[in-house]
């Protein structure tokens, strides 16, 4: 299956299709990892006295601690790709 291609006109639109894929990522990760870690705080409630593995703040302060870096690092090559524009970035492939 191969990647959908598109070609974006507006600097917005691209930068947006590359922090919108940056968050797809986050998103799928979290899909795995949320469940992955409510088990491992079930797995040591039991195991260890007086802790509570199901603190919502210790569950999503990381989600939001990831959903920000993932921002940040997504910013950069948003920025890149909206200052070049859409012909120089085919020409040099």
């Amino acid at each position: 299956m191969s990647p959908k291609l598109t070609l974006c006109h507006d600097p917005a639109q691209a930068a947006a299709l590359i922090i919108r894929g940056a968050f797809a990522l986050v998103v799928m990760g979290l899909f795995v990892g949320l469940p992955a870690a409510l088990a491992a705080g079930h797995f040591l409630g039991s195991q260890l006295y007086g802790l509570n593995p199901h603190n919502p703040v210790v569950i999503l302060t990381p989600v939001f601690l990831l959903a920000f870096s993932a921002l940040v690092a997504s910013l950069i090559p948003a920025v890149r790709v909206s200052l070049i524009s859409p012909i120089e970035a085919l020409r040099a492939e």
